[in-house]
Protein backbone atom coordinates (compact mmCIF):
# COMPACT_ATOMS: atom_id res chain seq x y z
CA UNK A 1 0.00 0.00 0.00
CA UNK A 2 2.13 2.78 -1.33
CA UNK A 3 0.99 6.08 0.07
CA UNK A 4 2.18 9.68 1.66
CA UNK A 5 4.76 9.15 4.50
CA UNK A 6 6.68 11.16 6.21
CA UNK A 7 10.13 10.26 7.70
CA UNK A 8 12.11 12.80 10.62
CA UNK A 9 15.57 12.16 11.03
CA UNK A 10 15.79 11.30 7.38
CA UNK A 11 18.98 12.74 6.61
CA UNK A 12 20.89 9.34 8.55
CA UNK A 13 21.40 6.70 10.35
CA UNK A 14 17.81 4.54 10.59
CA UNK A 15 16.32 7.53 9.34
CA UNK A 16 18.01 7.93 6.00
CA UNK A 17 17.87 3.69 5.63
CA UNK A 18 13.84 3.71 6.54
CA UNK A 19 13.18 6.77 3.98
CA UNK A 20 15.25 4.85 1.70
CA UNK A 21 12.85 1.36 1.76
CA UNK A 22 9.69 3.46 2.22
CA UNK A 23 10.74 5.04 -1.56
CA UNK A 24 12.27 2.10 -3.11
CA UNK A 25 8.70 0.30 -2.29
CA UNK A 26 6.62 3.03 -4.06
CA UNK A 27 5.39 5.59 -1.47
CA UNK A 28 5.82 9.25 -1.84
CA UNK A 29 8.47 10.46 1.67
CA UNK A 30 9.26 14.09 3.08
CA UNK A 31 12.29 14.03 4.39
CA UNK A 32 12.74 15.93 7.55
CA UNK A 33 16.17 16.95 9.63
CA UNK A 34 17.88 19.76 10.33
CA UNK A 35 20.51 19.48 7.95
CA UNK A 36 19.16 20.52 4.42
CA UNK A 37 22.46 19.16 2.87
CA UNK A 38 21.70 15.51 4.45
CA UNK A 39 18.48 15.39 3.42
CA UNK A 40 19.11 16.19 -0.11
CA UNK A 41 21.93 13.44 -0.25
CA UNK A 42 19.03 10.72 0.98
CA UNK A 43 17.01 11.96 -2.20
CA UNK A 44 19.82 11.61 -4.37
CA UNK A 45 20.78 8.29 -2.76
CA UNK A 46 16.97 6.97 -3.69
CA UNK A 47 16.78 8.20 -7.31
CA UNK A 48 13.17 8.69 -6.79
CA UNK A 49 12.66 11.79 -8.70
CA UNK A 50 9.50 14.08 -7.65
CA UNK A 51 8.71 11.54 -4.71
CA UNK A 52 10.89 12.99 -2.14
CA UNK A 53 10.59 15.80 -0.54
CA UNK A 54 13.44 17.37 1.55
CA UNK A 55 12.45 19.37 4.33
CA UNK A 56 14.80 20.84 6.43
CA UNK A 57 13.43 20.96 10.02
CA UNK A 58 13.80 21.56 13.93
CA UNK A 59 11.32 19.04 15.09
CA UNK A 60 11.87 20.76 18.35
CA UNK A 61 10.52 24.21 16.35
CA UNK A 62 6.68 24.05 16.85
CA UNK A 63 6.29 26.74 14.04
CA UNK A 64 9.06 24.69 11.67
CA UNK A 65 6.96 21.13 12.59
CA UNK A 66 3.70 22.72 11.37
CA UNK A 67 5.03 23.90 8.57
CA UNK A 68 6.58 20.71 7.53
CA UNK A 69 3.43 19.03 7.72
CA UNK A 70 1.29 21.65 5.65
CA UNK A 71 4.19 21.55 2.82
CA UNK A 72 3.90 17.73 2.50
CA UNK A 73 0.10 18.18 2.17
CA UNK A 74 0.79 20.67 0.01
CA UNK A 75 3.08 18.54 -2.48
CA UNK A 76 1.36 15.25 -1.95
CA UNK A 77 -2.47 15.87 -1.12
CA UNK A 78 -2.45 14.03 2.29
CA UNK A 79 -0.65 12.02 4.96
CA UNK A 80 -0.92 8.08 5.39
CA UNK A 81 1.97 7.55 7.71
CA UNK A 82 4.49 9.12 10.27
CA UNK A 83 7.97 7.36 11.21
CA UNK A 84 8.62 9.35 14.28
CA UNK A 85 12.59 8.52 14.35
CA UNK A 86 14.33 11.84 15.22
CA UNK A 87 16.55 11.19 18.64
CA UNK A 88 19.71 12.74 19.98
CA UNK A 89 22.05 11.57 22.84
CA UNK A 90 24.28 13.23 25.12
CA UNK A 91 27.60 11.16 26.50
CA UNK A 92 27.15 8.69 29.10
CA UNK A 93 27.56 10.06 33.00
CA UNK A 94 25.38 9.84 36.41
CA UNK A 95 22.46 11.99 37.47
CA UNK A 96 24.80 14.72 38.92
CA UNK A 97 27.19 15.14 36.53
CA UNK A 98 24.47 15.84 33.42
CA UNK A 99 24.16 19.28 33.25
CA UNK A 100 20.69 20.67 32.59
CA UNK A 101 20.90 22.18 29.18
CA UNK A 102 22.34 18.31 28.18
CA UNK A 103 18.79 16.90 29.51
CA UNK A 104 16.83 19.94 27.72
CA UNK A 105 18.49 18.88 24.38
CA UNK A 106 17.74 15.19 24.64
CA UNK A 107 14.43 15.62 26.06
CA UNK A 108 13.49 18.51 23.73
CA UNK A 109 14.18 16.42 20.35
CA UNK A 110 13.38 12.92 21.97
CA UNK A 111 10.05 13.56 23.59
CA UNK A 112 9.18 17.15 22.92
CA UNK A 113 9.93 17.00 19.29
CA UNK A 114 7.90 13.54 18.96
CA UNK A 115 5.05 14.91 20.43
CA UNK A 116 4.73 17.79 18.45
CA UNK A 117 5.30 15.40 15.31
CA UNK A 118 2.95 12.98 16.22
CA UNK A 119 0.41 16.03 17.13
CA UNK A 120 0.66 17.07 13.38
CA UNK A 121 0.10 14.14 11.45
CA UNK A 122 -2.42 13.42 13.88
CA UNK A 123 -4.44 16.39 12.57
CA UNK A 124 -3.74 15.69 9.25
CA UNK A 125 -4.76 11.97 9.20
CA UNK A 126 -8.21 12.89 11.42
CA UNK A 127 -8.99 16.29 8.84
CA UNK A 128 -8.08 13.66 5.56
CA UNK A 129 -10.51 12.00 3.32
CA UNK A 130 -10.41 9.58 3.31
CA UNK A 131 -9.56 9.62 7.20
CA UNK A 132 -6.58 7.80 8.63
CA UNK A 133 -3.37 6.70 9.00
CA UNK A 134 -0.48 5.49 11.03
CA UNK A 135 2.29 6.72 13.42
CA UNK A 136 5.15 4.45 13.69
CA UNK A 137 7.35 5.44 16.90
CA UNK A 138 10.40 4.74 17.44
CA UNK A 139 10.83 4.08 21.04
CA UNK A 140 14.52 2.17 21.19
CA UNK A 141 15.41 -0.90 23.34
CA UNK A 142 15.71 2.00 26.11
CA UNK A 143 12.10 1.96 26.00
CA UNK A 144 12.66 -1.34 27.75
CA UNK A 145 15.36 -1.04 29.86
CA UNK A 146 18.28 1.40 30.41
CA UNK A 147 22.30 1.28 29.78
CA UNK A 148 24.44 2.83 32.51
CA UNK A 149 24.35 6.87 32.83
CA UNK A 150 21.65 7.23 30.57
CA UNK A 151 18.88 9.00 32.49
CA UNK A 152 17.95 11.95 29.89
CA UNK A 153 17.71 9.06 26.85
CA UNK A 154 16.03 6.46 29.05
CA UNK A 155 13.40 8.81 29.99
CA UNK A 156 12.58 10.13 26.94
CA UNK A 157 12.09 7.01 25.35
CA UNK A 158 9.87 5.54 28.62
CA UNK A 159 7.81 8.32 27.66
CA UNK A 160 7.70 7.09 24.07
CA UNK A 161 6.10 4.14 24.75
CA UNK A 162 3.32 6.27 26.54
CA UNK A 163 2.84 8.32 23.75
CA UNK A 164 2.41 5.18 21.56
CA UNK A 165 -0.51 4.01 23.88
CA UNK A 166 -2.12 6.65 24.58
CA UNK A 167 -2.21 7.48 20.57
CA UNK A 168 -3.03 3.86 19.71
CA UNK A 169 -6.19 4.67 22.12
CA UNK A 170 -7.16 8.27 21.05
CA UNK A 171 -6.96 7.43 17.25
CA UNK A 172 -9.26 4.57 17.30
CA UNK A 173 -12.42 6.99 16.61
CA UNK A 174 -10.37 8.61 13.84
CA UNK A 175 -9.20 5.49 11.92
CA UNK A 176 -5.43 6.45 13.33
CA UNK A 177 -3.23 3.07 14.14
CA UNK A 178 -0.02 3.87 15.99
CA UNK A 179 2.56 1.26 16.73
CA UNK A 180 6.41 1.41 17.87
CA UNK A 181 9.83 -0.24 16.65
CA UNK A 182 12.23 -0.62 19.12
CA UNK A 183 15.99 -1.02 17.69
CA UNK A 184 18.59 -2.09 19.26
CA UNK A 185 22.59 -1.80 17.53
CA UNK A 186 21.40 -0.85 14.37
CA UNK A 187 25.05 0.41 12.91
CA UNK A 188 25.35 3.92 12.26
CA UNK A 189 26.86 6.71 13.30
CA UNK A 190 25.69 6.93 16.54
CA UNK A 191 26.63 3.14 17.33
CA UNK A 192 29.69 3.11 15.92
CA UNK A 193 31.32 3.37 19.48
CA UNK A 194 29.79 0.19 19.85
CA UNK A 195 32.77 -1.48 18.08
CA UNK A 196 35.29 -0.31 20.63
CA UNK A 197 33.25 -0.70 23.74
CA UNK A 198 30.42 -0.16 25.87
CA UNK A 199 29.59 0.12 29.65
CA UNK A 200 27.66 -2.89 30.73
CA UNK A 201 26.08 -3.01 33.71
CA UNK A 202 28.85 -5.00 35.65
CA UNK A 203 30.95 -2.00 35.37
CA UNK A 204 33.00 -3.54 32.47
CA UNK A 205 33.51 -1.99 29.17
CA UNK A 206 33.00 -4.44 25.79
CA UNK A 207 32.28 -4.25 22.25
CA UNK A 208 28.75 -5.00 21.22
CA UNK A 209 27.40 -6.61 17.73
CA UNK A 210 25.46 -4.71 15.48
CA UNK A 211 23.03 -5.31 12.86
CA UNK A 212 22.16 -3.82 8.92
CA UNK A 213 20.34 -1.16 9.14
CA UNK A 214 18.80 -1.71 6.11
CA UNK A 215 16.56 -4.46 8.05
CA UNK A 216 15.45 -1.37 10.39
CA UNK A 217 14.12 0.34 7.37
CA UNK A 218 12.39 -3.21 5.95
CA UNK A 219 11.11 -3.84 9.18
CA UNK A 220 9.30 0.08 9.20
CA UNK A 221 8.03 -0.82 5.46
CA UNK A 222 6.47 -4.12 6.74
CA UNK A 223 4.62 -2.18 9.22
CA UNK A 224 3.66 0.82 6.97
CA UNK A 225 2.17 -1.43 4.55
CA UNK A 226 -0.17 -3.19 6.74
CA UNK A 227 -4.05 -2.11 5.88
CA UNK A 228 -5.21 0.60 8.74
CA UNK A 229 -7.41 -2.43 10.35
CA UNK A 230 -4.11 -4.13 11.16
CA UNK A 231 -1.97 -3.22 13.83
CA UNK A 232 2.00 -4.14 15.20
CA UNK A 233 1.51 -2.29 18.39
CA UNK A 234 5.46 -3.10 19.18
CA UNK A 235 7.87 -4.58 17.59
CA UNK A 236 11.84 -5.24 18.57
CA UNK A 237 14.95 -6.16 15.91
CA UNK A 238 17.94 -5.84 17.43
CA UNK A 239 21.38 -7.64 16.96
CA UNK A 240 21.22 -11.10 18.09
CA UNK A 241 23.71 -11.36 20.24
CA UNK A 242 23.61 -7.58 21.60
CA UNK A 243 23.23 -7.53 25.49
CA UNK A 244 19.35 -7.11 25.95
CA UNK A 245 18.04 -10.33 26.86
CA UNK A 246 20.00 -10.93 29.84
CA UNK A 247 21.31 -7.53 30.03
CA UNK A 248 22.52 -7.17 33.64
Amino acid sequence: MAGVALVTGAGSGIGRASALALLADGWRVALIGRRGAALEQTAAQAGAGDRALALPCDVSDAAAVEAAFTATVDRFGRLDMLFNNAGTNVAARPIDELSIDEWDTVISVNLHGAFLCARAAFARMRGQDPQGGRIINNGSISAHVPRPGSVPYTVSKHAITGLTRSLSLDGRPFNIACGQIDIGNAASAMTERMAVGMPQADGSTRPEPCMDVNHVGQAVVQMANLPLETNVQFITIMATAMPFIGRG
